[in-house]
């Protein structure tokens, strides 16, 4: 027969779930980890979905060229960034450690724009696509992300 102490219940259970803190380990189920998804891979995953929809808009002059040279260097683009994207996005859902590092590869696309719009002469899109890219890669960056794509 087991002899508890009525010390060790007197807490109650509330109290002592409150006192843990994020990363602590619960015996009864392993590291917490952070619910609310952070807002650097929100960001994220409103960029790679537009992402999507351009490659989608693309696909039809993809294959016109398809139609004329099977294997063309504009298809072979359009369709790893395709894979690329989906890739990523799927390890983003499945919160896993490595998605941060191809999520910050997807966003570095948002570099060249930049680039050709300055020297376009467009200040105002080549601003915007400034602020949007440090946005991205500031919110992919914050240790919120790393603690939330906690997945091996």
């Amino acid at each position: 027969m087991r002899v508890t102490d009525p010390q060790a219940h007197a807490q109650p259970v509330g109290a002592r779930a409150r006192e843990r803190r994020v990363g602590e380990t619960r015996p009864e189920r392993g590291p917490e980890r952070p619910r609310r998804l952070p807002w650097g891979v929100a960001l994220f995953l409103g960029y790679a979905f537009l992402i999507l929809a351009g490659v989608a808009l693309a696909l039809p002059t993809v294959i016109d060229l398809a139609i004329d040279t099977p294997v063309s260097f504009v298809g072979l683009v359009v369709m790893a960034l395709l894979a690329y994207t989906i890739f990523t996005i799927t390890l983003v859902y499945q919160r896993k450690a490595a998605a941060r590092t191809l999520a910050l590869g997807l966003a570095s696309l948002t570099l060249p724009p930049i680039a050709i719009a300055v020297l376009s002469g467009y200040a105002v899109p080549a601003i915007a696509l400034a602020v949007f890219a440090a946005l991205l890669f500031r919110g992919l960056t914050r240790p919120a992300v790393g603690r939330w794509l906690d997945e091996v």
